[in-house]
């Protein structure tokens, strides 16, 4: 990096320089410490938190550089571009300070709470104080995180509440107002975040000036602490029921093969018809042929084109069902395989949201209301329980964050490495990327996966529930339409979703121009519960 981080030292917080101040006061006065590995460490956690901070700040404002305000109307389009810009580099801020962000609640966090629960245990004040100077660098890492991520939900909220109004039905509509209410819900849990990052910083700085009010600030911190865990665990707990009522309804779908087998029954009972037409007309030409009389050879000849006729059609039907059975089999197979994909996200985002969200919040939300018991009732005293539930939540949380980064760095990985695996069909696929080059776009963490198996399921999906109308689809069969149709629906994109009715439903899934906002519709509604 061409600019040193420590420029970048004015910026920090008033409380991380007063905890700074007073760290190295201490250290010119010999503050006691009965524990050598613990003091040392927590000083290199605070500083490190620090100093990634920064970096963090620097990398998002030279990613900001260079980028011209788009072409169009002058005034307009500038200020969107203005306010396109200023979101994007608050996202691009936020996005850089989450592995901070993570690394601090998964590891920093349950750390100085041990070392704050051995601290009273030990009554050694040089521990004490170390331990409340890194509580004050994680809470303002936090904090900061939380503010960005706060004021990135509201201006997204805002966007898509504009969009939803502009597009008031179809699946543009009910995607964006979808995101409207996700991201405004986000804003709203990020504004009670802060807040309690706040309080913990208040309850950490009064422990470094050993203030009279310390207690109360602990039992603040622990309360505020406490209700953010509830309101999050209660958000997951939703989540869980939204993504088990879907892949309920995806369930309930049934096996498409058994929609095969009911549509080449048609098909035989057609194939049946036609043989006893052909039968009926060799009778026929048998008793003519038997015949006495002068218009034998009349009737007989007659007898043979419909005879030759109606062999035809067995002919014909026999071919139609070997057709239909190739492709309606090919049919089966795409529509179970999308069917199955929706329940796998769906159960994938159960387990997520229970562990992460309903168990590892929950549980830092008890660890908050034992904090704000034992400050209440015994003063500054750590009690081990609530230093147990911190670590046990922290450690929940910190396992679904870190599964959720692995997973999206192998995403992204293989979107560089091999982009033919979901490249649309009919398209060139993108050269493959060297190894190197696609490790590289694997850590870029800010970027989203966009040709990933999500959006390929999403383009199958559409492709056998579109209308005839659009490329590839026109010779979809019916049955199989009506379920991929069906499946829609059990996703929450059918025509009440969408404030349609069914024939102006069907109609936008037959409108080319609607292609893509019904592809980013399903890839939307296929991660979501």
């Amino acid at each position: 990096m061409s600019t040193p981080a420590h420029r970048t030292s004015t910026r920090q917080s008033a409380a991380v320089l007063t905890s700074a101040r007073q760290r190295q006061e201490g250290s010119r006065t010999g503050s006691p410490s009965g524990n050598p590995v613990g003091h040392p460490l927590l000083q290199m956690q605070s500083g490190a938190g620090n100093r990634a901070t920064a970096e963090a700040v620097q990398r998002a404002r030279s990613a900001d550089k260079g980028k011209a305000p788009k072409d169009g109307d002058a005034s307009a389009g500038e200020k969107k571009s203005y306010r396109d810009r200023i979101a994007g580099l608050l996202d691009r801020f936020k996005k850089n300070l989450e592995p901070i962000d993570t690394f601090i609640k998964g590891v920093q966090t349950p750390a100085n709470a041990g070392f704050t629960q051995q601290a009273a245990a030990t009554a050694n004040e040089g521990l004490k104080h170390s331990a409340a100077a890194s509580g004050t660098s994680a809470a303002s890492g936090n904090l900061l995180t939380e503010a960005a991520g706060t004021v990135v939900s509201g201006m997204d909220a805002y966007k898509n509440m504009k969009d939803a109004k502009t597009h008031e039905t179809g699946a543009k509509h009910h995607t964006a107002n979808k995101k409207a209410k996700i991201k405004g819900t986000d804003a709203v849990i990020g504004a009670a975040s802060s807040g309690s990052y706040s309080a913990a910083i208040a309850k950490e700085v009064t422990k470094i000036q050993k203030a009279a009010d310390a207690a109360v600030a602990s039992e603040a911190s622990g309360i505020a602490s406490a209700s953010v865990g509830g309101i999050k665990g209660m958000r997951a707990a939703f989540r869980v029921g939204a993504a088990a009522r879907k892949y309920k309804r995806v369930k309930e779908l049934g096996d498409p093969h058994l929609i095969e087998v009911a549509s080449l029954a048609r098909l035989n009972e057609a194939r049946e018809q036609a043989e006893w037409a052909a039968a009926e007309a060799y009778v026929a030409l048998d008793a003519y042929w038997d015949h006495e009389g002068e218009e034998r050879l009349e009737l007989v000849a007659e007898a043979i084109d419909a005879a030759w006729e109606a062999m035809g059609e067995v002919h014909d039907a026999a071919q139609e069902i070997q057709r239909a059975e190739r492709k309606k089999e090919g049919e089966a197979e795409r529509l179970t395989k999308v069917q199955e994909y929706a329940k796998k996200k769906q159960l994938t985002k159960i387990g997520k949201e229970t562990v992460g969200g309903a168990l590892g919040e929950s549980t830092k939300a008890a660890a908050g209301v034992v904090t704000a018991v034992a400050a209440g009732t015994a003063g500054l005293a750590s009690n081990p329980v609530g230093w147990g539930l911190a670590g046990a939540g922290a450690t929940l949380v910190f396992g679904v964050t870190l599964y959720k980064a692995l997973r999206a760095a192998t995403k992204r990985y293989e979107e560089k490495r091999h982009p033919e695996r979901w490249a649309p069909e009919g398209e060139a696929p993108e050269e493959a990327a060297s190894r190197g080059e696609s490790l590289k776009h694997a850590l870029t963490f800010w970027k989203k996966v966009s040709k990933g198996e999500r959006q390929a399921m999403a383009r199958e999906i559409y492709a056998l529930a579109a209308g005839p109308h659009i490329p590839g689809s026109g010779d979809t069969e019916p049955e199989m339409r009506e379920s991929a149709r069906a499946l829609l629906k059990a996703l929450k994109a059918g025509p009440t979703d969408h404030k349609l009715e069914q024939d102006e439903w069907e109609r936008s899934l037959d409108d080319p121009a609607k292609t893509a906002g019904w592809i980013s519709e399903i890839a939307e509604q296929l991660a979501s519960g």
